[in-house]
């Protein structure tokens, strides 16, 4: 890889940038202001994105298309879901959302089959909302508060990334696919090489990738931490929409002849071998073969990830006419209706229940550790995005992330399988299923909005578990607080906030889901921070990439709630950073990075003079004083003015509601 110091022009990336350029200019790093066409939210957010857009005010939304799934949370233990879902449909009905229904289909790809449009901008409280740029749209995954202000009609801000074009040529050999491409870029960049920065995929090796091939790659562009990832809109892209119905859809985008990147990088897709992620990182990649024999317990075939029928039907061709190994769960989770009906009408859900495999809902479900939670410290192998630790919903997880081919080979030998190695010694040929002309398309569980008079009659549906949200009050002119939490590098926002089947049927509910916030950190966590939100608060001190993964902003309210005020950190997540920012939480980055090892928990912090430090015109470093050892550290906050703002008023929504002469929303 190159690093060019030139401002690139003509890609596609810049195009779609251009075409919906609001506020601001395209230098990487400057806050720009983008147009929002349509946006996504699923259960998991979506609440707190309903709560949001109530207390922004709007009669009605005010973008093209937006999109309320339940897709995450959609295992009914209890009533906590179900009142969750009807508050959802009543807020989709009251705000002119369409509401998709429990069961229709994961958010990303059901919105690429139904919705998605080349050349339109998405933004999604979803960090996996990036993968509709395998359309060729601009698709920008989001803290909920940003989804919601852009339902009310408000740009959608970011910080303008260098384009990073990854130039792809030959073809995929046997048994490897798209998900081992992106593993590849894993293995070579880590989960922050793509901070501050957009992939964009070109070259003649696109011609081999089909539109939800280039949707697997695109979803996780999320795991190196990009601001999206954006594919060309071509025959590929035009062939998928004519299958679901929708070509008159398509509009051509493409780079310009001599676009230039950023920054370059080139994939021979004929030189790549299947790979694998290892616990508990997306980043920790290796060849299957480096650590074929290991035993495996479990296989998950599905998931945002790997939601094509292809990825379906390849895994039900391996096992026809075989059994999975003894001791091994196989399940497979259709990743929408349409999917499952289409996988129903080639036979190849027969093949997959009589290899012994489990069908679950088409859903999310074990991707965000609802079901499917593996043995304590038994391998499972899963299409996935992410295996951060306990995110499975088992507190000592070994959760591997591979391919559909690496799965099920897998899954068929009890065991970790180079699926090459496996047909070599069978010889089974590399399964190339024919996919339909056109799709199975099911509209049936999707509700459209209702005509403005019917909707603002609508009442929102509240149930018991349902809170407010909280209010929050403004920065204070000096902190004097101790550090509550020291955390090392990559923390991501299942660690803050976790997932799984015990915490997230609380995610309407703040404050009893801020009873498991940093608690696979620190056990106490929320009993200390609570004691201390009476006298001034606290402070976290955080290494790189603070609050890597879902862009779920459950990861700053609740944080928020038990008094965190400031956290001093080497680097951030980007969405997780804005959402900070967003619930009034001051992020600082040491100045000298060696100054964050020097902090310790228990040390007393001092912050003076913040209102004027944080004025429009003021530079953007300030001193922080460790009164507990008696020294002082240069800190930095790379806050824009309009976030300096919202972090002074205590949030967005009560700087937002003192430039509107509101007064701020009722506290919870």
């Amino acid at each position: 890889m190159t690093t060019q110091q030139r401002s690139g022009g003509g890609t596609v990336a810049h195009q779609l940038i251009a075409a919906h350029l609001l506020e601001g200019r395209m230098d990487p790093g400057e806050e720009i202001g983008l147009k929002v066409d349509q946006t996504l939210t699923q259960d998991a957010t979506g609440t707190l994105v309903m709560q949001e857009l109530e207390a922004l005010g709007p009669d009605r939304v005010r973008t093209e298309v937006s999109v309320q799934y339940v897709d995450h949370n959609i295992l009914q233990a209890d009533e906590r879901n179900a009142e969750d879902h009807a508050f959802l449909r009543s807020a989709a009905r009251r705000f002119g959302v369409w509401y998709s229904k429990p069961g229709n289909g994961v958010s990303h790809p059901t919105h690429m089959q139904r919705f998605g449009v080349p050349g339109k901008s998405l933004a999604g409280s979803d960090s996996h909302t990036c993968a509709a740029g395998s359309l060729g749209m601009l698709a920008i995954g989001v803290g909920g508060l940003e989804v919601a202000l852009a339902m009310a009609g408000e740009p959608l801000y970011v910080r303008m990334p260098r384009i990073w074009g990854i130039r792809l040529t030959g073809a995929l050999p046997d048994w490897v696919s798209a998900k081992d491409v992106i593993l590849e870029m894993l293995r070579r960049h880590g989960v922050k090489g793509g901070v501050g920065r957009v992939l964009e995929y070109h070259g003649p090796g696109l011609e081999h990738l089909t539109a939800m091939d280039r949707h697997v790659i695109a979803n996780m562009g999320a795991e190196l931490g990009a601001t999206t990832t954006v594919f060309p809109a071509d025959g590929a892209v035009r062939d998928f929409l004519r299958a679901e119905g929708r070509e008159h859809d398509f509009r051509e985008v493409a780079a310009e002849p001599g676009a230039r990147y950023d920054l370059d990088e080139e994939i021979d897709l004929s030189a790549l071998q299947p790979l694998i992620a290892r616990p508990t990182s997306p980043g920790n990649v290796v060849p299957v073969r480096e650590v074929a024999g290991e035993p495996v317990e479990q296989t998950v075939i599905g998931s945002s990830a790997n939601p094509g029928l292809r990825d379906f039907l390849v895994a039900a061709a391996m096992v026809r006419g075989r059994q999975t190994a003894p001791g091994v769960s196989f399940d497979v989770n259709p990743t929408s209706r349409e999917i499952l009906q289409d996988l129903t009408r080639a036979g190849a859900t027969f093949d997959l229940l009589a290899s012994g495999a489990r069908l679950h809902q088409t859903g999310c479900l074990g991707c965000i550790g609802m079901g499917q939670a593996p043995t304590s410290g038994r391998n499972s192998l899963r299409t996935f995005p992410r295996n951060f630790p306990g995110r499975s919903g088992t507190e000592d997880d070994a959760v591997w992330l591979c391919s559909p081919e690496t799965a099920t080979a897998s899954a068929l030998e009890g065991s970790i399988t180079d699926p090459r190695d496996w047909a070599a010694g069978r010889r089974v040929p590399y399964p190339e299923p024919e996919l339909p002309e056109e799709a199975a398309v099911n509209t049936a569980m999707l509700e459209p909005p209702l005509p403005p008079a019917e909707a603002a009659g609508v009442q929102l549906v509240r149930g018991p578990n349902i809170s407010a949200l909280p209010r929050l009050d403004p920065l204070p002119d000096s902190l004097d607080v101790p550090v509550l939490l020291r955390a090392g590098d990559n923390v991501s926002t299942d660690e803050i906030s976790p997932a799984g089947a015990r915490a997230l049927p609380y995610r309407s509910n703040i404050p009893k889901l801020s009873e498991f916030t940093l608690t696979r950190l620190q056990a106490d966590y929320p009993e200390r921070a609570a004691e201390l939100r009476e006298n001034g608060g606290h402070m976290i001190v955080a290494g790189e990439n603070w609050g890597q993964g879902s862009s779920r902003e459950h990861a700053a309210i609740t944080l928020r709630h038990l008094g965190l005020r400031a956290v001093l950190a080497r680097s951030y997540a980007r969405i997780h950073w804005q959402n900070l920012a967003n619930f009034g939480v001051l992020p600082l980055r040491f100045d000298d990075p060696d100054d964050q090892e020097r902090v310790r928990p228990g040390d007393r912090l001092s912050l003076d003079h913040l209102h004027e430090a944080l004025a429009d015109e003021a530079p953007p470093a300030l001193p922080l004083r460790n009164v507990t050892r008696d020294e002082t550290y240069r800190m930095r906050h790379d806050l824009s003015a309009r976030q300096r703002r919202a972090v002074l008023a205590g949030g967005t929504i009560p700087a937002l509601a003192g430039t509107r002469g509101q007064p701020p929303p009722p506290a919870g």
